[in-house]
């Protein structure tokens, strides 16, 4: 069988305390639903929830969504190390994949959505940036940023595609609705793009354009 690997990178950190948390947390029920009620999607797809703050920690490891009942919530406080997030990932990535091949299944690469609300802490992210993307299994990564995260940071963070919160019209717990619809819309179409017998390739199927977000131009080096 062929799989596809979704991992949700969340920031945690203090100033996701209050309506962005609570937004999230109120996203994933809706997101678990979809996705594990429609036998397509839950068994060509696995889903892993890592939160990073001061430390990153895997809350959900890769998962068949059908198989568990709720998808644990985040909790906010710390710091924003991104660093710790990207090694964490790394990891999980590795490990993931192997396992899923011990099984037999042909595995797609993997595709990492990544959500944060502030600037980074660490300054040597990029070094754990790098050795992610240089990894053999590195994944496509879309970064949406919110609050005060940095329009060129989140464009440093993707590979795939970027977007940043448009202005204060939008709130950032209206725009993490945005985004986690986006983030659902994404796996069902992706997964719904995978032939039954593998005869062909999928397609990734993130959004060009999500509602609250402004498309951010990636920093490619």
């Amino acid at each position: 069988m062929q799989i596809l690997p979704f991992y949700l990178l969340c920031d945690e950190s203090g100033s996701m305390t209050g309506d962005p948390i609570d937004a999230i947390n109120r996203a994933l029920p809706d997101l678990h639903h979809e996705i594990s009620t429609n036998p397509t999607v839950a068994d060509k797809t696995r889903f892993c929830l890592i939160g990073f703050s001061d430390d990153a920690s895997v809350l959900q490891p890769l998962v068949d969504l059908s198989d568990i009942d709720e998808v644990p919530a985040l909790s906010a406080g710390g710091l924003t190390d991104y660093g710790t997030a990207f090694r964490t990932l790394l990891r999980s990535v590795e490990k993931d994949v192997a396992e899923l091949k011990a099984l037999g299944h042909e595995v797609y690469r993997p595709v990492a959505f990544f959500l944060s609300d502030g600037i980074p802490t660490d300054e040597d992210w990029p070094t754990a940036h790098r050795e992610l993307l240089n990894s053999r299994y590195a994944p496509k990564i879309i970064a949406f940023g919110i609050g005060d995260a940095e329009a060129q940071i989140i464009g440093q963070v993707a590979n795939f595609r970027a977007f940043i919160q448009k202005d204060n019209s939008v709130s950032p717990a209206q725009a993490l609705r945005e985004f986690a619809s986006s983030l659902t819309r994404s796996i069902v179409r992706s997964a719904s793009s995978i032939s039954s017998d593998g005869s062909s390739d999928f397609t990734l199927a993130v959004e060009e354009k999500v509602p609250g977000f402004e498309t951010v131009t990636l920093d490619k080096v």
